[in-house]
Parts: C-alpha cells; structure tokens; sequence
C-alpha cells in the first residue's frame, strides 16, 4: 500500500466538491469531498435544473432505484427554479429524522462520492465534522456503499467511528452517543442507523475506508488509538493556522489585541509522540510549500494536508466572483484573515476571509435577520417535560433564550449554514426578497496562491497546485 503525499482538504460547505476532489485524485493524491450539509448541496443543486446531467448519472448507479428515483424527483426542478424563488429546504435533522431525510442524505453521500471517483483509479477521501453528529451515521453509509477509500473525521474527538465503518461493511445497524445538554446521568440518547430498516437486505459486503482522526494535540491521538471503539488508520496534524474551524487553545480562552484566540506553549503539538504511535500522520496548517512538504517527510509524517490553495483553484465550488473578489485583495496585498472566536455557533474559532459584502463585515451581519432553517449546528437540550428541543446561539434571540441558552452566547454568532452555501452559489432567496449573503473561509498563508497569481494567471487548477508543490517525481507517492 502507499499513502499519498497530499491530501487536499475537506474544505468548508461544497468548497471541496466531487469536481476538486476528482482532478487530485487523477493527480495522484488524495482528492476529498466536503460531506458536510451534502443532502441540502444535492437538493439544491438539483432545484438549479442539474444541467449538465452529472448527478442524474450518480444516483443512476445508486443500488436501490426506487429510493433514488424517488430522492430525485423530490427536488429536481428541470430548467431549474426561478431566480426569485427560494429553495425547498428538507426537514432539519434530528434525533428521530423522517425516512425522507434519512434517504436525501444517504444518496447525496453516494452520489457525491460516486462522481468523484469516476472514471479513474485514484483514492477519494470524504470530511466530516464529529460536531454536526446527526446526520453523521447516513452520510457516512451513503459514502460507503460509493466506495469511500478515506473517512476524514474532526472538530470533536470521533472515538466511536472506527466501530460504525466496521458495521457497515456488513450492513449492519450502527449507533453512537449523542450528548443533551441537561441531560441525567442515567439518560442514554443514541443516533441510530439501521441500513437494512431502511433499504431491505441483499447486498454484497462493503469495504471498509481508513479512517483518519484530525487532531491537535498528541494527548488526543493516543487516546484515540488506545480508546476508540476500533481501529484509527492515522491522524491529519492541524494547527490553529488551518482554515475553517480551528481548536481552540488548551485552558481559559483569552484574546489578543485583534480579539483573536492566544495560542502558547500548551497548544504546541508534540510531534514525536504523535510520531511514536506508529500510525501514518500527515502535518496540516500553512504546509502549502515543497520546503515545508520535505520538512514534515524528514519530521516523519506521510505527507500533508493542504486546503486553501486548493480552495480558490478553478475546481473548487467557491464562486467565482468571490474567488475574484479573493484574488485582488491578495494581489493588493490587503487579504486579512481573521480567526474569530465567536462566529461559529459551535464554539469553535472559525477562520473568516474578510471581503467586502459578506457577512464577515459588522453592517452586513446587522442587517441580517437571524433566522435557523437549516439547523446544522444545532445542539440538543434536554426539557422540562423530558422531550428534546434543539438550539442554535445563531437563532432568533428569543428562541434560543426560551431554550434555556444563555444571552452571553448569542454575541457574534453568525449563521454558518446559510453563509457557507451562499459562498458556493446556493444562496437562500428570503420571501421578503433578502438574498442570504456569503462567509468565505482560508488558513492563514496565502503565499502559494499569491505566488500562482503572480506568475500572470487569472485563475488556476487543481494540477497547478500539484505541480508547483511536486517539483520531485518521488513526491508522487510515499510508500506505506
């Protein structure tokens, strides 16, 4: 077996589309899908008329076509939706999801999956965020019977995954904690997903991915070898440089002069007892350099992870007035990126573009109604009455107070949902005729997209990217 050099990252809602993921992949490297909101990315997408036919062709070879006919058909629009008419959203996701949803997120995952693989024989990894956990169990068996080779997993501690990828090999019913805020210590609430409840028996035994842990600490990675409920292939290294969601500093969260996160000595990663696990590792954060590439090889690691110079290449799904818009301030030398500690309902710090017109900028998000019709990053809180109701600090405030939140947490949140698929041209058209505006995000180095721009491109691809980080033929592949 060998492990590629790059894996290109999962990035944001879309940004790593099948497109992106399939040009790396023929390269020779890891191509990754986002798989984070796929069900409403496919939904929409087939309400913008599925021009071109691709996911017609994907859920085609999904294997059982009266769940994908049906899937289709819900939301396909032919000649597409009308400019000003909103997008038909799918019920949000909860403990005890409809069929309906269950089924929308199963072939989105297969689908997206299945083009990025098609019609060569490269790897396809797919990322997934351990904190959207609800829909987790469907998108993962829907990458699965696609024949997902990597299953990229971060933004929370994944232990119970591993366990979930062996049971679905075989089809079988796969379950994990799901935490409730003022829950007892006696509760036990489980996601659940049953494949053959939902599509019947018959089918082959699946292969089983390697599953990858993105960590930030070597105390994380040893307690994921040592006390995951299966086996963890390897470990994607992040520092707080990387884009999208970051982990935030060890102890009491203190800002510095910009009101950004402080990071010292205690979030320095050890890399030699991450080293000593004896599991491939790839170093992620600001590795967008050959020098860098060969100082993580000499370090011991297989390769690297990189994202933001994959994230504005001619692949990728981020719009293309925004990756314009992205260019000039680089060029300009005016591109600031901005790790905030509040926008992120999830608590998390979350790496904002700041650009003009986007919600990064304080007018535009007052001007925003807040509203939570998605509900992604929604947690869930235990009631007066025993039932379950789900909140989001980037909710209606009166909402998310009478949920018992707390007022403190309602500062800054922004709606990362409806922000990161305007980003890649799936923008909410409100009633009132509110179009939702875009959030775009990037790791802190930008130099190797500065450096293609100034070699007189307009754009560039995904390839591009390859070869100016693979000067060295044996850059190609790293033996295992």
């Amino acid at each position: 077996m060998h492990y590629p050099i790059i894996i290109q990252g999962g990035m944001g809602v879309g940004v790593s589309n099948w497109v992106l993921a399939k040009a790396v992949s023929k390269c020779g490297h890891l191509g990754v899908i986002s798989g984070t909101f796929l069900d409403t990315v496919f939904a929409r997408r087939l309400q913008l008329g599925d021009s071109e036919g691709h996911l017609r062709r994907a859920v085609e070879h999904f294997p059982y076509q009266e769940v994908a006919q049906r899937v289709y058909d819900r939301y396909y629009i032919p000649g597409g939706k009308s400019p000003d008419a909103p997008f038909k959203n799918a019920k949000m996701h909860s403990l005890k999801p409809d069929r309906d949803l269950l089924e929308l997120t199963v072939v989105a995952n297969f689908a997206e999956v299945f083009l990025a693989k098609e019609g060569h024989d490269g790897q396809a990894g797919v990322n997934y965020l351990e904190k959207i956990q609800l829909p987790n169990l469907a998108s993962i068996y829907g990458a699965m019977l696609a024949g997902i080779d990597y299953i990229i997993m971060g933004a929370g501690i994944p232990r119970e995954i591993p366990q979930v990828l062996d049971r679905f090999v075989n089809h079988e019913s796969a379950s994990v904690r799901f935490p409730v805020d003022d829950a007892g210590s006696s509760d036990d609430y489980r996601i659940v997903f049953d494949p053959v409840e939902l599509f019947g028996e018959g089918l082959a035994p699946l292969s089983r991915p390697h599953f990858l842990a993105i960590i930030s600490s070597a105390t994380l990675a040893i307690s994921l070898k040592k006390k995951s409920s299966g086996v963890v292939n390897g470990f994607v290294v992040e520092q707080q440089c990387a884009g999208g969601h970051n982990a935030p500093p060890r102890g009491r969260m203190q800002l510095n002069e910009a009101g950004e996160p402080l990071y010292g000595e205690k979030d320095q990663i050890d890399v030699e007892k991450i080293r000593s696990l004896g599991l491939p590792f790839w170093m992620a954060g600001s590795y967008g350099d050959p020098a860098k590439i060969e100082q993580a090889l000499q370090m011991g690691a297989a390769g690297v992870q990189i994202g933001t110079p994959f994230a504005f290449c001619r692949e990728s799904g981020i719009s293309e007035e925004y990756k314009q818009q992205v260019f000039e301030k680089i060029l300009a030398g005016e591109a600031q990126v901005f790790t905030d500690p509040k926008a992120s309902p999830t608590g998390f710090p979350f790496k904002v573009f700041e650009l003009e017109g986007t919600i990064s900028e304080p007018d535009v998000y007052e001007s925003r109604r807040r509203i939570c019709d998605l509900g992604y990053l929604r947690t869930a809180v235990k009631d007066e009455n025993g039932g379950l109701k789900y909140r989001c600090p980037a909710e209606p405030e009166k909402d998310f107070l009478t949920k018992k939140g707390e007022e403190k947490e309602l500062e800054g949140r922004k709606c990362l949902c409806n922000g990161l698929l305007a980003g890649i041209g799936l923008a909410q058209k409100r009633r009132s005729g509110y179009l939702e505006k875009p959030i775009i995000t990037a790791g802190t180095d930008l130099s190797l997209v500065e450096k293609l721009l100034r070699e007189g491109r307009k754009s560039y691809s995904a390839a591009d990217v390859i070869e100016i980080l693979s000067p060295h033929p044996d850059l190609q592949l790293a033996p295992a």
